[in-house]
């Protein structure tokens, strides 16, 4: 199915600005909060330090949820403008 440039070009913007939201999330906790562990570690949670168990628990399950997220957005975006999967 074919499709007009200016559609095109707002899918792509739109799909572009979705992606720049999620890498930044994904920074944020990949290397922001791991620059941060030594000031989380004074506190604890189950036992064990604060920064270490954001780092060993907290950012997978965040990576997973942005992984969905990102998917179930591309998927709107997609079907906004007719090139989603059927």
């Amino acid at each position: 199915m074919a499709i007009s440039d200016d559609k095109r070009r707002r899918h792509w913007a739109k799909t572009r600005n979705l992606t720049f939201i999620i890498t930044a999330l994904w920074a944020i906790f990949a290397i922001i909060l791991p620059w941060n562990v030594k000031a989380l570690n004074a506190m604890t949670f189950l036992g064990f330090p604060l920064g270490y168990y954001f780092i060993a628990q907290g950012s997978l399950i965040a990576f997973v949820v942005l992984i969905v997220v990102h998917n179930m957005l591309q998927d709107r975006i997609d079907d906004e403008f007719g090139v989603g999967e059927e």
